[in-house]
């Protein structure tokens, strides 16, 4: 059977986000068109799914690291800040849309939270191997 180590994570993403928009719990609030991502962000996202993108990276990394935080996946969505003529440093990327996110995941019945963090429920995995099944029997 075909993993999702097996599968390009654009791939995979593109695909989850598709099937994320049918879902009515996980939709983008309306702040979330005026917000940064993070500090380190010189402005708000321009794509206008973006919400959803979001939403399907984080089910794809809870996915593969298991038990996660909020602040676990700040530190992976972070980057590094222009700071002018001081030198670059690195910043962790704003907590209130992934939080929103993980929340809908959670209503949905994809993720569920436990002492270490969340991770996905049985349906949550049987959710995201359907779509690795679908895109290994799919021609590339």
């Amino acid at each position: 059977m075909t993993s999702v180590y097996d599968i390009s994570a654009d791939k995979l993403i593109e695909k989850l986000k598709e099937e994320l928009k049918k879902i009515e719990t996980v939709k983008p609030p309306l702040w979330a068109q005026m917000v940064k991502s993070g500090p380190h962000r010189e402005r708000p996202p321009q794509q206008t799914d973006f919400w959803y993108i979001r939403a399907a990276s984080i089910l794809r990394r809870i996915y593969i690291d298991g038990p996660v935080g909020v602040s676990r996946l700040r530190t992976y969505y972070g980057g590094r800040k222009r700071r002018g003529r001081r030198p670059a440093k690195t910043y962790k990327a704003g907590g209130a849309i992934i939080r929103k996110i993980l929340q809908q995941l959670e209503a949905a019945g994809l993720v569920k939270k436990e002492k270490k963090g969340r991770v996905l429920t049985p349906q949550g995995r049987k959710f995201v191997d359907k779509i690795i099944g679908e895109l290994t029997s799919s021609p590339p």
